[in-house]
């Protein structure tokens, strides 16, 4: 990782420097929740940082794609760091601020313009499930548990968060993990849509890692406007505007449209890092 990215990840760590880590290697880059002790809970200087370093990560021209995984053999994570609860979301005012932070956090991830994944190793409960949800593609264990719990709290469940969760389960499913506040399965998920694959526990990085080199291989011109088109059809936009426009002009005069179509004509796999080292 150059120096200068090296430090702008640090500075967007923040007070959550020792709670997250991030490596970049070849293209793929790593976000681990580091708190095994707490079962990886997101604390709110982790919500904080991810509004920073999701768009930092987009941005970077050494990041294709994004795996979020907890600490190696899980979990993924137990949710919102309950502890904080008391200090934090005493009152009224204190957990609406907590709620925007965790808001601002999530969006962050889900407006991400590289692809994500989330590789879930044990369970992800509560927050661990919204940020896996956040994500674009999720990898699970076959012991892995889902749960989203806030009728358990007495919360009621962010607009936007219900939002992803409809977007990513439906509406019959969504009324199903929101009124019971029951715990699903990994083969419940799998069939529901919450996850797209469901690996032995042992395999789960090695699977995700693969489908995030896989991913990182493709025209990332592509991948950004693959994302964006999902996007604005998912907001209930179907017609060509001008922005639809630029992001087709963009694709078709980059360096990654012309190897495609040259390694196709000479019935050879692309190379779109070279195309963009040499576009650059």
């Amino acid at each position: 990782m150059p120096d200068t990215l090296t430090s702008a990840v640090t500075d967007a760590l923040g007070d959550a420097a020792d709670q997250l880590g991030v490596l970049i290697d070849e293209g793929i880059a790593t976000v681990e929740f580091r708190r095994p002790d707490k079962h990886n809970a997101i604390s709110f200087a982790m919500w904080q940082s991810f509004s920073r370093l999701m768009p930092l990560l987009g941005e970077a021209d050494e990041v294709d794609v994004i795996v979020v995984r907890g600490s190696k053999g899980g979990p993924f994570s137990a949710g919102a760091d309950i502890a904080e609860f008391k200090s934090m979301r005493s009152d009224p005012e204190g957990a609406l601020r907590y709620g925007t932070v965790l808001e601002a956090g999530e969006q962050a991830i889900i407006t991400c313009p590289k692809p994500t994944i989330a590789a879930i190793e044990g369970f992800a409960i509560g927050g661990g499930t919204q940020v896996a949800a956040a994500c674009d593609l999720r990898i699970c264990g076959e012991s892995s548990r889902f749960g989203v719990t806030p009728a358990k709290l007495g919360i009621v469940y962010a607009l936007a968060s219900t939002a992803r969760l409809v977007e990513v389960v439906g509406p019959a499913w969504a009324r199903w993990i929101l009124l019971t506040g029951e715990f699903l399965d990994a083969q419940t998920a799998l069939r529901i849509g919450l996850v797209h694959e469901s690996v032995s526990d042992g395999a789960v990085l090695d699977r995700a890692y693969a489908v995030a080199a896989l991913i990182a291989s493709r025209a990332q011109v592509s991948l950004r406007g693959g994302k964006a088109m999902i996007d604005r059809v998912v907001a209930g936009q179907h017609e060509v505007d001008e922005d639809v426009r630029t992001i087709y002009m963009q694709s078709l005069t980059s360096a990654e449209y012309h190897e495609g179509v040259t390694a196709f004509l000479d019935k050879r796999p692309p190379d779109f890092h070279a195309a963009r080292r040499s576009g650059q």
